[in-house]
């Protein structure tokens, strides 16, 4: 598993959380915006700038963002 910055994982589990109180309450401006800001934090974060992520970088970084904070149980390759 990588080692991901504190702020680039934060970022990420507040996404998470704006993504569930938006499928809780749809239509929200305020929320729509904070994802999309969020998803701009996420996507230029500096990490991003010295190595290209991979697929499996974006599943890693997404599982640290679910409630429980840990790995899917997916199979990684």
């Amino acid at each position: 598993m990588r080692s991901f910055p504190d702020d680039l994982a934060q970022a990420q589990q507040e996404w998470s959380a704006a993504y569930r109180q938006l499928a809780e309450r749809p239509g929200r401006t305020e929320l729509r915006r904070r994802l999309y800001r969020l998803s701009a934090q996420l996507y230029f974060h500096p990490y991003w700038q010295q190595r290209r992520p991979s697929p499996a970088a974006w599943w890693e970084l997404r599982d640290l963002g679910r409630p429980d904070g840990h790995m899917s149980g997916r199979l990684h390759p």
